[in-house]
């Protein structure tokens, strides 16, 4: 049985509590993204464009095997003479199918899964985060030159890098957004900028430090309806107060830079937001927040909220760590291929979530957020080695099986942490001797 067809059987089998959903993965699904993509598949190849899909969404979900072989395991190609393929076919293969069919292919996925699945939300909006990361590409003539290298007055990266930035719904871990460029000509604030038009209404958005400019956060609170923003306020930030909730709750007004005003268009001389303070562990917080309703927005539970981004950053670590096994290089030589890769991990590492959130809800009063994804990824992979070498008539009970297993992945309570700072004795690398005993006299 193929992959593809392993992975229609895995969509259609849900909880008997859970909405059933459309069949995400039919071969019509793809055929529709290589339509959309303008590419063809009029000759008869031993590897078609369609399993091509599979095979590099099988790169991530299988990063320790080589192309080559990934496709033989996973029969993603027809009968021929030969039980294999040849490097240089699978490489022809990637160049033809592209970038903008995995790009189809997420955005079509995400259409589906954020349709169906029961998110929660915070007074009635979705809670987004948004943050960037940096990838590694081999180093080849052609990367360097759409990508480039960070550097700084001594010397400069030993590999081409391409800058990432990703919008994800923190409860359930799904990438809804993603927007990448060259690190040598894009910033992270410009790649969010970029991400405001595929912002759903309704929402609030966590953003990092970083992604303090006064004009991106303007500009995405009016680009739609309650389309909200928090973030922490600028250390050193001068602002003058409008009105005063109570001595931590302030609306503010933060005058624009002549710089922020000439880079957005139509920015205000003026930005009003709401200021909130907490002192955690002996530490001030000052966070900045659109939402300045302070009947429905409770100052409580403001701070708290922002807590919630680091989800963002669990879900690179996963990527990083998890699903590339920590290689941190990615695999393709070539600029079109790099972006096709980071649409199939992206593909792959939805894929992997959406599952998780099956196994979540099939479970009393847990969140996608509070499922192991190293150990469930870990088990769900393994689960589709076998489901490609079993026959369908056994796929309903394996699916069972995976749901029987939900429990065992939810992680326990996080405790609280605190480790004071102290400075340690930097390990040596050779053994040190003990010191000498004092002779007798």
């Amino acid at each position: 049985m193929f992959l593809s067809q392993a992975l229609d059987q895995l969509q259609k089998f849900t909880p008997d509590d859970f909405s059933k959903l459309p069949d995400l993965l039919e071969p019509e699904l793809i055929e529709q993204c290589l339509e959309d993509a303008g590419v063809t598949t009029v000759r008869k190849r031993r590897l078609p464009m369609d399993f091509m899909v599979w095979a590099v969404v099988g790169m991530a979900l299988f990063r320790e095997m080589p192309m080559r072989q990934l496709v033989s395991h996973l029969d993603l190609m027809l009968p021929g003479k030969r039980p294999y393929v040849a490097p240089s076919a699978v490489v022809q293969a990637r160049q033809r199918l592209g970038a903008n069919v995995m790009k189809r292919m997420f955005e079509l996925t995400n259409e589906l899964w954020f349709d169906k699945l029961p998110l929660s939300h915070w007074n009635n909006l979705s809670v987004l985060a948004v943050d960037g990361t940096v990838w590694r590409t081999p180093d080849t003539p052609e990367n360097d030159a759409a990508y480039g290298r960070t550097a700084n007055q001594r010397a400069e990266s030993d590999y081409p890098q391409i800058r990432m930035v990703n919008q994800m719904e923190v409860s359930s871990h799904l990438v809804t957004s993603t927007e990448f460029g060259s690190i040598a000509e894009v910033g992270e604030v410009d790649l969010a900028a970029r991400l405001i038009e595929q912002t759903p209404d309704h929402s609030l958005t966590l953003f990092d430090k970083g992604f303090y400019a006064l004009g991106l956060l303007d500009k995405w609170h009016r680009a739609g309806k309650e389309r909200h923003w928090l973030i922490p306020l600028k250390k050193g930030a001068q602002y003058s107060v409008k009105k005063s909730f109570s001595a931590t709750d302030k609306l503010v007004e933060i005058r624009l830079s002549p710089q922020a005003k000439k880079k957005w268009d139509n920015a205000p001389d003026t930005v009003q937001a709401r200021l909130v303070c907490k002192k955690i562990a002996k530490k001030e917080v000052a966070i900045l927040t659109s939402m300045t309703d302070t009947m429905r927005y409770p100052e409580a539970d403001i701070v708290d909220l922002y807590a919630h981004r680091w989800e963002i950053e669990q879900a690179y670590r996963e990527m990083k760590q998890y699903m590339l096994k920590s290689e941190l290089t990615l695999r393709s030589k070539r600029p079109d291929l790099v972006e096709q890769e980071l649409w199939g991990m992206l593909v792959a590492y939805n894929l992997l979530w959406y599952m998780m959130a099956q196994m979540a809800y099939s479970l009393k009063h847990i969140e996608p957020n509070q499922i192991s994804f190293k150990q469930a990824s870990h088990y769900l992979v393994g689960q589709l080695h076998i489901l490609v070498h079993i026959s369908p008539g056994k796929i309903p009970r394996v699916m069972e099986q995976m749901m029987e297993m939900a429990s065992a992945f939810v992680l326990p309570e996080r405790r609280e942490r605190y480790y004071p700072r102290s400075i340690k004795r930097r390990p040596q690398r050779y053994p040190m001797r003990p010191p000498s005993k004092p002779t007798a006299s």
